[in-house]
């Protein structure tokens, strides 16, 4: 069973820092795009940040500057460093992965991991 597994997340105070990770576990074919997205309490989940398979980046502008997203394909890990965090950073952070099966299966599908709640006091 394909998983992703998320970690890092935590309570900082404002202008402090977090790593999140997402690791896919399973047996898969190959990882295309990866990213973060986030919800925050009654808002609708918005993206962060994106990585493709040749580390093309895409972030969302409210954190241009302040978080750099990674990847290592070895580790089928994507990272997300958040620095100069704010009060409006809270929210539940969600890895998404764009997975390929199997050789035969030559279509990507969506995977989600659980959610890791990122909170900024001020």
């Amino acid at each position: 069973q394909v998983q992703l597994v998320e970690s890092g997340g935590g309570l900082v105070q404002a202008g402090g820092s977090l790593r999140l990770s997402c690791a896919v576990s399973g047996s898969i074919f190959g990882i295309n795009n990866m990213g973060w997205y986030r919800q925050a309490p009654g808002k609708e989940r918005e993206l962060v940040a994106t990585i493709t398979s040749s580390t093309i980046t895409n972030y969302a502008d409210s954190v241009k500057g302040r978080f750099t997203i990674s990847r290592d394909n070895a580790k089928n890990t994507v990272y997300l460093q958040m620095n100069s965090l704010k009060p409006e950073d809270t929210a539940v952070y969600y890895c998404n992965a764009d997975l390929r099966r199997s050789a035969w299966r030559f279509s990507y599908d969506a995977y989600w991991g659980q959610g890791t709640q990122v909170t900024v006091s001020s």
